[in-house]
């Protein structure tokens, strides 16, 4: 029995800005630091790789002194919306309403809700009252991967069932307005808000690309890489500047022997789908797939037009996929990063 992707739809917030529409902002937070330094800052937002992004709130909020729990509101309203807003379009993509679906994973680590954000959509849309739910809160950029193979999982041991991962993420309501550290302003750089679902079944009669395979790799002695740490102003980024090193070096580890179980190589691989952490981890990558014959201009679009919106994002680069509608027999592997460290993969056929 095939698990299949069916639908996959972004919902983005309210606000936008251009990043050159951003940087008088940027340099009117930084005008009390080092002149050098405010130029470096600015260099750092004009070369980033990101020339739009969207969020739940407006740079004037943004670069304000909210506390975090005003910050927290505003993220546990706007998430909420959002999340319904992609799950009701993913469902229209396939004709589906929303009591048709029987497991639901949310995903986020941008804020913090108890309920979580599944509760609020089981009330609102109508969902089945013994729905199963599962919401995942810590692993970061690589949960929307997580919440596929997690949501697979589920449908092979239940036939003719569908689930929906609801990833919805607001990275700029961490942003921490006195902490001028070069981890704080690369965050505010490269993130932007951003909210994706995906539907899953195992209904024979529902077409999508079927997953193939999917696996998890764990880097050993690297939890302190990347995450968040809980201060008084809220969640404040850890990000090691050697992560696009770390991948490089678990590189070959990460894919080639998760092919070779599907007796595969990378030579049978059409798409790439990976997660835009960063312009650093996007080079880093795409100098290692460019040695193996392979493109990441999907992903590198992504970043361009969104920024990362931590586990979304993978999302979107998928639906960029989905959309062109590959051929039959047409194979992909989806590949993000997160805290722990580790590296989530899922392959997929058309």
């Amino acid at each position: 029995m095939a698990v299949k992707i069916i639908a996959v739809a972004k919902q983005l917030p309210k606000y936008h800005r251009e990043t050159k529409e951003i940087i008088p902002f940027v340099k009117l937070w930084m005008q009390g630091q080092e002149k050098r330094f405010q130029r470096k800052v600015v260099k750092l937002f004009e070369g980033a790789g990101v020339d739009k992004r969207y969020s739940i709130m407006d740079p004037e909020e943004v670069f304000s002194a909210t506390s975090f729990e005003e910050k927290n509101d505003i993220y546990t309203r706007e998430v909420i919306q959002l999340a319904e807003q992609s799950l009701t379009k993913s469902l229209e993509k396939v004709g589906l309403e929303a009591n048709q679906i029987d497991y639901i994973i949310t995903v986020s680590c941008t804020g913090i809700m108890i309920p979580s954000v599944d509760a609020y959509l089981i009330n609102s849309l109508g969902m089945k009252q013994d729905i199963v739910r599962l919401p995942v809160t810590e692993m970061g950029c690589a949960a929307g991967v997580s919440g596929i193979i997690y949501a697979k999982n589920f449908l092979k041991a239940n036939p003719n069932k569908r689930a929906a991962v609801i990833a919805v993420e607001a990275p700029t309501a961490t942003f921490q307005l006195e902490d001028y550290s070069m981890t704080n302003i690369v965050s505010a750089a490269i993130f932007g808000d951003g909210a994706s679902s995906v539907i899953l079944s195992s209904y024979k009669a529902d077409e999508g690309p079927k997953i193939i395979d999917e696996a998890m790799y764990h880097f050993y002695d690297a939890t302190s890489m990347m995450g968040f740490k809980l201060v008084n102003t809220g969640l404040q980024m850890i990000l090691d500047k050697e992560v696009p090193k770390k991948i490089s070096d678990h590189f070959p580890a990460i894919i080639h022997p998760f092919l070779k179980n599907n007796n595969m190589t990378i030579d049978d691989i059409d798409y790439l789908i990976f997660h835009p952490g960063g312009k650093k981890i996007v080079q880093t990558v795409e100098d290692l797939f460019c040695v193996l014959g392979k493109n990441i201009d999907d992903t590198k679009e992504v970043l361009r037009l969104y920024g990362n919106m931590s586990s979304a994002t993978v999302l979107y680069v998928l639906e960029r996929f989905m959309d062109r509608n590959p051929a039959k027999g047409e194979r992909g592997i989806m590949l993000s990063f997160g805290p722990g460290f580790s590296a989530q993969r899922i392959l997929l056929e058309w």
